[in-house]
């Protein structure tokens, strides 16, 4: 999940769409019913947040993640120079 997350991230950094499909694939994976339960949201919200025309929060993704055993960190960026 991790590793796909990641490939994500670094692949498509701009396509925020994508980044939340992305999270919701894991979320469908792991079980969208017991996700959204862990997470504390619906489990329609969270499939309308994360769906293709979804916008979801910050705060919506960081609790989909911390449902699925996941967490946000930040590192350097580097150049490609």
């Amino acid at each position: 999940m991790a590793a796909y997350l990641d490939a994500w991230l670094d692949e498509f950094p701009d396509d925020v769409s994508g980044i939340a499909r992305a999270v919701g694939d894991i979320a469908r994976a792991k079980g969208m019913t017991q996700v959204a339960k862990d997470a504390g949201l619906s489990r329609e919200s969270l499939y309308r947040a994360l769906s293709q025309e979804g916008n979801p929060s910050l705060s919506t993704i960081l609790k989909v993640l911390a449902a699925v055993g996941l967490k946000l960190t930040v590192s350097v960026a580097t150049s490609d120079d």
